[in-house]
């Protein structure tokens, strides 16, 4: 791939690297590459970070033809950077673009620009512990025309943000409230794609549950409202009598990378990890027996978040006395210690960025 470059005549400063919160610095350049019905994709450049223009009838605007991606870049003791697994997003994007008749912006692409972008961003890849450069991926329709259908041009972007841990106060265990009233998906949508509408849809039980003092929403199918699925931003896993259940990927759940990252990891250490449906009751039962050892949500955000209690309906349930099981930390120090280069990658899942 051709990538024009357009240099910036005044760098950013840097934020300081102890308070970098999640999303709030951007850095000093993004990839941007164009498609058209005509040409394909066209024009990559990597140009300074800034506002892009869009005519008031851009069709994404009024019906919401979006998608995106996350991952991250991680500074290892060496100085080197090092990527987590890229080719996933890049399928995952191609198959939420599918859904939504969005052209495919294919992997060694994707991941070609990924690298250059953040080659280019060395400088903002951070250093600290706990922190990495966070690289959101996105593609939009741009056409000018009020009408549903698909569009006629496209715009494939990337930007980048330096971040520290995504929950201020730490790995420590969150509360979830179950969500029995409004649903996240249901199969035949796109719940197992990622475009912002999936997202919009779940602020409202968000901001419920924030009402009653809890930080996520954890979402039942949208059919019988009976088998636990997601959380707003995360997959999630209970250890339930010595194995563990998620939910399947049957096009109602993102299939998530640190997702997979975590099954490979748990089934090499000889857990039997279900990915089979999981009742609420049973579930809840499972708590009030004993049972329920562990809750842990999963995504690239923020790796690993503990959950200390669940409440659905009236019902509470306590998790492991509100403290990070036993497990929990060690899958999150073993991801980070692989993604941060600290353990050895026998999984081949980085890619260094030279």
């Amino acid at each position: 791939m051709d990538i024009r470059f357009e240099k910036r005549e005044v760098l950013k400063e840097k934020p300081d690297q102890n308070n970098l919160g999640f999303g709030k610095y951007m850095t000093d350049y993004m990839f941007v590459m164009d498609w058209t019905k005509d040409e394909g994709w066209h024009d990559a450049r990597i140009v300074p970070q800034g506002p892009i223009e869009l005519d008031p009838a851009c069709v994404t605007l009024h019906y919401a033809q979006e998608t995106f991606e996350g991952l991250k870049a991680y500074r290892r003791d060496d100085g080197k950077i090092q990527l987590f697994r890229p080719e996933m997003n890049a399928r995952r994007m191609i198959n939420s673009n599918a859904r939504l008749c969005m052209p495919a912006f294919p992997e060694e692409m994707f991941v070609e620009a990924v690298r250059a972008l953040v080659k280019q961003e060395a400088d903002w890849v951070p250093s600290k512990p706990n922190t990495s450069l966070y690289i959101r991926p996105f593609m939009f329709a741009t056409e000018a025309a009020l009408g549903v259908h698909m569009a006629s041009s496209y715009k494939f972007m990337i930007i980048c943000c330096p971040v520290g841990a995504y929950y201020e106060a730490g790995l420590n265990p969150v509360k979830i409230l179950v969500e029995d009233e409004l649903v996240r998906a249901v199969k035949g949508g796109t719940g197992f794609t990622k475009c912002g509408g999936n997202y919009a849809g779940s602020i409202l039980g968000q901001v419920k549950a924030e009402k009653l003092g809890y930080a996520q929403v954890l979402w039942l199918d949208g059919e019988q409202r009976k088998y636990v699925e997601e959380v707003g931003t995360m997959n999630i896993m209970f250890k339930i009598d010595g194995e563990i259940y998620t939910a399947p990927i049957e096009g109602t759940v993102l299939p998530g990378v640190t997702r997979d990252s975590m099954i490979h990891i748990l089934r090499d250490w000889g857990y039997k990890v279900n990915e089979t449906k999981l009742a609420i009751d049973d579930l809840m039962k499972a708590g009030h027996d004993g049972k329920l050892e562990e809750v842990f949500g999963t995504g690239t955000a923020a790796v690993i978040s503990p959950v200390g209690e669940l409440r659905y309906k009236d019902d509470v349930v306590t998790v492991n006395n509100f403290e990070i099981g036993e497990l929990t930390q060690k899958l999150y120090d073993t991801l980070t210690g692989i993604q941060w280069g600290k353990l050895e990658d026998k999984y081949g899942w980085t890619q260094v960025v030279e």
